[in-house]
């Protein structure tokens, strides 16, 4: 079995596919979107729907990439409730370079929630947290995401994380968002949340970062340019969970009020 966290690494369109599997693939513009779809349990990923957008490299990608941002939001878009509080979780290690996607992410989320956020019409309230890592606070990812979901008592979380795929030109070129949870590929993870442990739809997103090394299973390979794929993905999927949640507000604007 191939070590991804990639739906579309495993179930192509151009492959036969096991019987709950769909498959399709479209190109619109410079990004090819892929769907899977699993629609039963005991498959090598969990049941649910899966998209990647396949891009340029990442490392050459920023908030100001609109016609992908604007693609990947609608992509987001369809996997959300049309409504309500939203909490964006920042998962990793921000220490470590492979794996901070996430808490650079929170970075460039528009938080519209919280004391000095009064409710504004029109727009939908956002909370943002990166609870950073089990080793700093004494608290697993499972235990920290269930205590913020039952105070902020929203309608879906969205978890962004580094991805790992299983095949090397795909690092930093691909965004992959699923409605299964945040359900890593590495064996033992303590990063698993789903709407069973939590009670609430749990989306992933996430850009792949890194993959297992062939000569060990302790070596991993990161793309040569990975601190740009990390600053430029981060300011991309921001942008682009943005853009979903606040479908009133513009490309442009959102960025302004991120800074």
């Amino acid at each position: 079995m191939r070590l991804t966290d990639m739906a579309d690494e495993l179930y192509t369109a151009a492959t036969d596919l096991p019987g709950g599997v769909r498959a399709a693939t479209a190109k619109r513009g410079g990004v090819t979107v892929t769907r899977v779809e699993i629609a039963r349990e005991g498959l090598e990923k969990p049941r649910g729907r899966y998209v990647t957008l396949e891009v340029p490299s990442v490392s050459v990608l920023d908030e100001r990439d609109a016609e992908v941002i604007e693609q990947a939001a609608d992509e987001l878009r369809a996997l959300l409730p049309p409504e309500g509080p939203v909490l964006v979780l920042g998962v990793g290690n921000r220490r470590v370079t492979a794996d901070a996607l996430g808490p650079r992410t929170v970075q460039k989320i528009f938080v519209t929630m919280g004391a000095g956020h009064p409710p504004v019409k029109g727009i939908r309230p956002v909370a943002a947290v990166a609870p950073g890592v089990s080793a700093s606070t004494g608290l697993s990812l499972q235990q920290l995401a269930g205590a913020l979901v039952r105070e902020v008592r929203p309608t879906a979380l969205i978890c962004v994380d580094s991805l790992c795929s299983s095949e090397p030109q795909r690092l930093g070129r691909t965004l992959q968002f699923s409605d299964t949870g945040l359900c890593p590929a590495q064996p033992g993870s303590s990063k698993h949340l789903d709407a069973a442990r939590l009670g609430l739809p749990v989306i992933a997103a996430g850009i792949p970062t890194l993959m297992m090394a062939q000569e060990g299973k302790d070596l991993v390979v990161t793309p040569r340019e990975l601190d740009s794929v990390i600053a430029h993905g981060a300011a991309l999927l921001g942008a682009a969970i943005n853009r979903a949640l606040q479908p009133r507000l513009s490309i442009a604007q959102l960025c302004w009020l991120v800074g």
